[in-house]
């Protein structure tokens, strides 16, 4: 198979976004009938929609019963990674703005990876509902990198996840995290009964985002030193999928797990010795506040609902 048939392929096997949100209606509603009118479609057209979409994934997803609508346990799952792709889709639809010629209307964001995958899709889909008429344009990278797209003017505001304040810039905490220790039910860290110390952690090759990352920062920090990686990875969603094969043990952020420790497909492995929260900052250049749309998005951050 070549690259494009590989491409063009994906859209026939992922049902579209309509079919998702109706997906996520009958699981919040649990009933198809009250989740087709929400989505304003009569009952036949919902439940022809359900069928198509089972027969696409070659799965049933709702058992129908004169009581209401039931996910099956696969529709469970399912509902789960649709959540993610239609929060995912309005994240890019708050950003895919058509760009303004005034500054105040577009807002540059540079974020490190777990910020920007876990929290700042929400934040920005709140930005959009204040300013509707703001662009924003989102730079992801490590906390390192994030420093050097605010001190070359390329960014308004940044947000890092590293134990310190990068040189150069003022900042404040809008949020406070932990790192977790992560298997797959299969290691044999996930059957032991007595917690992994914290010298034994350090001579663990650990599968692990890349140097400059917050995440590799504060662990870093909290041991010392490390062995060398087992496997070193650029993304927060790459060092999970890596986990979740089997590749070894790995350490992430719990903004990351929820869905994976609830369902089990991951292990949380006690460790004695090591503190491993970190918080998570706002950061500018020093001197210069935010200002206009930057401000407002600096608001939101630190509102309740996000520490």
């Amino acid at each position: 198979m070549s690259e494009s048939e590989g491409r063009g392929g994906l859209g026939h096997r992922v049902p579209d976004l309509g079919a998702l949100e109706l997906l996520l209606a009958v699981a919040r509603l649990g009933s198809l009938g009250r989740a087709a009118r929400e989505l304003g479609i009569t009952q036949p057209a919902a439940s022809s929609r359900i069928r198509s979409m089972e027969r696409q994934l070659g799965v049933a997803l709702v058992d129908r019963s004169p009581r209401g609508s039931r996910l099956t346990d696969a529709g469970a799952l399912v509902t789960d990674w649709a959540r993610r792709i239609v929060e995912a889709a309005e994240a890019f639809d708050a950003g895919a703005q058509a760009l303004r010629d005034r500054r105040d209307s577009r807002l540059r964001v540079a974020a490190s990876m777990t910020i920007a995958e876990y929290l700042l899709p929400g934040w920005l889909i709140a930005l959009r509902a204040a300013r509707p008429d703001t662009a924003v344009s989102l730079l992801a990278g490590n906390s390192t990198v994030v420093a050097e797209r605010l001190l070359a003017d390329e960014a308004d505001l940044g947000f890092v996840e590293g134990p310190t304040v990068p040189a150069g810039l003022d900042a404040v905490v809008i949020a406070h995290d932990h790192l977790i220790v992560v298997t797959a039910p299969g290691h044999p860290w996930a059957r032991r009964r007595k917690p992994v110390e914290a010298a034994e952690l350090a001579a663990t090759p650990l599968i692990l985002r890349e140097k400059g990352s917050g995440t590799r920062q504060v662990l870093e920090g909290a041991l010392g030193s490390l062995a060398r990686p087992l496997i070193e990875l650029s993304s927060t969603t790459a060092v999970k999928s890596s986990a979740l094969s089997g590749a070894g043990p790995a350490v992430l952020s719990e903004l990351a797990l929820g869905e994976e420790l609830s369902a089990r497909r991951l292990v949380p492995i006690p460790v004695h010795g090591v503190r491993l929260r970190r918080s998570l900052r706002a950061v500018w250049p020093t001197g210069h506040r935010p200002t206009g749309p930057a401000r407002d998005l600096l608001g939101l951050t630190r509102a309740p609902a996000a520490d």
